[in-house]
């Protein structure tokens, strides 16, 4: 086995992979929520169907996207693997453990907020991603082109109140995850300095709470349109 198998295999080669996917994951929500902006024109979505038509027939937004899903499975694949070998670790608890003091409850917890989302993923793949490709999705003339129009897939997702709860709850989880996992990510690639790393830390949890907040404002504000 060569040094470079070694170190992918080693605990920390495994813990690099996880935070330089977590880094590609977090660039990817940048662009996705910028994008998913569009849901707040009052065009009848023109605009953003544009966009997604435009994201779905580039090839060179095809070819990212096989890097994205293959990002995704990577990260979920090395999570699993380190979470059954820090417990294979310690098949025996401490006889006192006061995990409170020495941890926050999300660096605790990234297994289950990431299963959660990891569901919530397939759902909402489920929803639109699989509709948008192989679903019969109406639609919309723009400049006398005919284009899918996905708008009215998520509109009429985002009219049933169910949905928009598991949508703004699966945001809450996130922001949760990415407050931990954007400094997480850093450290443990040794991104740190003194000088530096606070302000990481500031722009993690800004992050952390502005992109979820984004997201979840979308199907909210869909509802509430449905509403009326």
């Amino acid at each position: 086995m060569s040094w470079f198998s070694q170190a992918l295999n080693s605990t920390i080669g495994k813990k690099v992979i996880m935070a330089l996917t977590g880094l590609f994951l977090i660039t990817f929500l940048i662009v996705h929520v910028s994008g998913n902006t569009l849901l707040f024109r009052s065009d009848g979505g023109e605009a953003f169907n544009l966009y997604a038509e435009f994201m779905t027939s580039n090839p060179l937004i095809k070819a990212a996207s096989y890097i994205l899903y293959s990002g995704i499975i990577l990260h979920v694949i090395y999570a699993l693997v380190l979470s059954i070998r820090n417990k294979s670790a310690r098949p025996v608890g401490y006889a006192v453990a006061k995990p409170s003091q020495n941890s926050s409850w999300k660096s605790r917890n990234m297994g289950i907020l990431g299963t959660i989302l990891l569901i919530f993923l397939i759902i909402h793949m489920r929803s639109f991603w699989y509709e948008m490709k192989f679903g019969e999705v109406p639609v919309m003339s723009v400049d006398g082109v005919e284009i899918k129009d996905l708008y009215s897939i998520m509109q009429a997702a985002f009219s049933q109140w169910w949905y928009v709860l598991i949508y703004v709850l699966a945001m809450v989880g996130l922001g949760y995850h990415l407050a931990h996992g954007f400094w997480s990510a850093f450290q443990t690639l040794g991104l740190q300095h003194k000088k530096y790393s606070p302000f990481i830390k500031k722009v993690g949890l800004a992050f952390a709470i502005v992109v979820p907040a984004l997201f979840a404002s979308m199907p909210i504000y869909m509802f509430i349109k449905s509403l009326s």
